[in-house]
C-alpha cells in the first residue's frame, strides 16, 4: 500500500508541473511556504472529523514583518464516543524565515517555527490537546513555477504529571498549481513519541498520508482535507476556510 501511494506521489511530481502557470504565491495561503507580507492577516477556520471527534477551529496570524509572522489559535473537540469534550490549549506561535529564495543560489527557503500552549482542558486527549506544551522546528523547501517541495521537522514536549510526552515529526510535502484556481496538495507525517499514553494505552506514534483540494477565489480559500493514518487504520476528513486581509 505505502509502495503505491509514494509511486503516484512521484509520478505527480514529474507530471503536474507541465500544466502549471505563473500564479501570484504570496496570495496563495495553502502553499507550504507561504510566509504573510508586512501587517498582512490571515484567518483559518476549519472543521475535522475524526475517531467519532469533530473538531472546530479558528487561527489568526500577523505579519510583523516580511520575515516575522506571529499567530494564536484554538480548538474544541465534541467526543461522540466518549467524555472528551472541550476547548484545547491556546497555541500561540511564530514563523520566523531565515533564507528567501534570492538569499542563496539554490534558491531554498528555510523558516524557523516555535511556540508554545496553555490552558486547554484536562480531560481532552494529548498531544494535540495538551494543557502545557511547547515545540519547535523547522521548515524548508523551494518554489518551482508548478509546484513547491517542502519538509517540515518539528519537536514537541508536553508537560503534565500524568500525561506527559516528547514527540518528533517530520512531514515531507508536495503542492501542486494546476490552474489559477485549483491546487492540489500532498505529504506524509511520521511521528515518533518517547511512550505511549499511561492511562488508556494510545500509541502516539502515527504514520498520516495527507491530501488537500484547494479551490481559490481572489484572497479566500476553500479547502477540503482527508487523511489516513496507517497504525490506526483511521480517516480523518475536513474543510477549512482561509481568507487573507
Amino acid at each position: 500500500m505505502r509502495k503505491f501511494l509514494s509511486g503516484v506521489l512521484l509520478s505527480m511530481c514529474m507530471i503536474v508541473p507541465s500544466l502549471s502557470n505563473a500564479n501570484d504565491l504570496s496570495l496563495d495561503t495553502s502553499d507550504p511556504l507561504f510566509m504573510l507580507k508586512t501587517e498582512g492577516i490571515l484567518s483559518k477556520t476549519s472543521l475535522t472529523y475524526w475517531d467519532h471527534i469533530l473538531r472546530a477551529g479558528q487561527s489568526m496570524s500577523y505579519g510583523m514583518n516580511n520575515r516575522l509572522t506571529v499567530g494564536a489559535d484554538v480548538h474544541y473537540q465534541h467526543d461522540f464516543n466518549g467524555d472528551e469534550d472541550g476547548f484545547s490549549a491556546i497555541d500561540l506561535g511564530a514563523v520566523y524565515r531565515m533564507a528567501n529564495a534570492d538569499d542563496n543560489d539554490a534558491r531554498i527557503i528555510s523558516d524557523v517555527l516555535f511556540g508554545f500552549k496553555f490552558g486547554g482542558g484536562s480531560r481532552v486527549r494529548t498531544p494535540d490537546y495538551a494543557d502545557s506544551t511547547y515545540y519547535a522546528g523547522v521548515r524548508f523547501g523551494r518554489q518551482y513555477a508548478g509546484m513547491t517541495l517542502a519538509a517540515t521537522v518539528k519537536s514537541t514536549w508536553v508537560f503534565d504529571d500524568v500525561r506527559g510526552v516528547a514527540f518528533l515529526d517530520f512531514t515531507p510535502e508536495a503542492y501542486f498549481r494546476i490552474s489559477p484556481d485549483f491546487n492540489l496538495g500532498a505529504g506524509f507525517t511520521v511521528r515518533k513519541a518517547t511512550h505511549k499514553d499511561p492511562i488508556d494505552g494510545t500509541d502516539f506514534d502515527q504514520e498520516w498520508l495527507h491530501t488537500k483540494f484547494v479551490r481559490k477565489f481572489g484572497n479566500t480559500q476553500y479547502i477540503g482535507r482527508v487523511d489516513y493514518e496507517f497504525e490506526s487504520d483511521d480517516f480523518q476528513v475536513g474543510a477549512q476556510i482561509n481568507v487573507l486581509f
